[in-house]
């Protein structure tokens, strides 16, 4: 992109992953600067609206994490106002951001993802549906997962082995969203796919690329068997392995699956796929499908990127094309 743009980063917000967001932000702000762009940073908030049309982008750069920034907000926001935007639109958002929802599409597309099922609160409440739990163990056996229905950043997600701490772990992703996640527990090495979507020609005459799957990164925690938010984002507490060293065809297998998803959710732009390579069966499965994916220092996606030969600046200018590529 040869042409300087007014591009508006949003940051912040009012989500649990705010302090995530900010750093991301921060990280894509200073890659725009060095890329020769005038730079507007915006913490969404109350005001974002009248913010928006004040300082008149270009474009607008979403690094807003979690609530608002993810699940359609903030993208049907800038479609009804006219302004380009980074990444996903509202219905891939809205898809990808309801775990169940998005379990529910990979399962009917047969895309393997863990057997599962889904509780909400008004269910246990009004419906009697806390007699329902019994049944969810004996279906899906122990250990369990569970997670908050809309979120990410691995926030509210709760790990029970056996009976007697599953209340507790229900207990606890409840207070995250109304709508939780039961998941069978795969236990094995847990991988991540970035996606970059269609790109402009190479060169003239040439076709516009289409979405591309980076090289494969492992998180592995160095301390804890389960991979939570301190984990992910507090440094030296994972090594992360990119690309991960894996059979051939087993990163072919991966990156084939995160391309189908991509596609399938409708995503544009960029996005993160979550999998699990089992480790008794060497099977892979595809847990969730992240629309805004981190760009901190200890992200997955810029490593991902990094190991592909694609460096950060270059990546934020990729992603910022994909927004007038809609």
């Amino acid at each position: 992109m040869s042409e300087a743009l007014r591009v508006a980063v949003l940051r912040g917000g009012r989500s649990l992953e705010r302090a995530v967001s900010l750093r991301s932000g921060a990280h894509v702000q200073e890659a725009l600067q060095r890329l020769g762009h005038e730079v507007v940073a915006l913490d969404a908030g109350g005001e974002l609206l009248g913010e928006l049309i004040a300082a008149a982008p270009d474009v607008v750069f979403i690094a807003l994490h979690g609530r608002d920034g993810e699940d359609g907000t903030v993208q049907g926001l800038l479609e009804a106002i006219g302004i380009p935007y980074t990444g996903s639109g509202p219905a891939a958002c809205m898809s990808c951001t309801d775990k169940a929802l998005a379990k529910h599409l990979l399962r009917e597309a047969g895309i393997p993802t863990p057997d599962f099922h889904f509780l909400r609160e008004a269910s246990i409440k009004e419906l009697g549906a806390a007699a329902a739990i019994g049944h969810v163990e004996r279906r899906l056996g122990f250990p369990l997962v569970v997670k908050p229905a809309v979120g990410g950043s691995a926030l509210g997600v709760k790990f029970a082995r056996t009976g007697e701490e599953l209340p507790g772990a229900l207990v606890g992703a409840f207070s995250y969203d109304r709508t939780i996640v039961i998941e069978r527990y795969v236990k094995g090495r847990d991988l991540a796919v970035s996606v970059l979507g269609a790109g402009a020609p190479v060169g003239p005459g040439e076709e516009p690329r289409g979405p591309i799957a980076l090289p494969v990164v492992e998180a592995v925690p160095r301390e804890e068997d389960f991979y939570d938010y301190e984990s992910r984002y507090e440094i030296g507490m994972t090594t992360f392995v990119c690309p991960a060293e894996l059979a051939p065809e087993t990163t072919e297998r991966a990156q084939e699956l995160a391309l189908r998803v991509y596609e399938l959710l409708g995503c544009h732009g960029v996005a993160r796929i979550d999998l699990m390579l089992e480790q008794d069966s060497d099977e892979l499965w595809v847990l969730e499908t992240n629309v805004v994916p981190g760009l901190t220092e200890t992200s997955l996606l810029p490593q991902a990127a990094d190991a592909a030969g694609i460096g950060f600046d270059e990546l934020v200018e990729q992603i910022l094309e994909s927004a007038l590529t809609r």
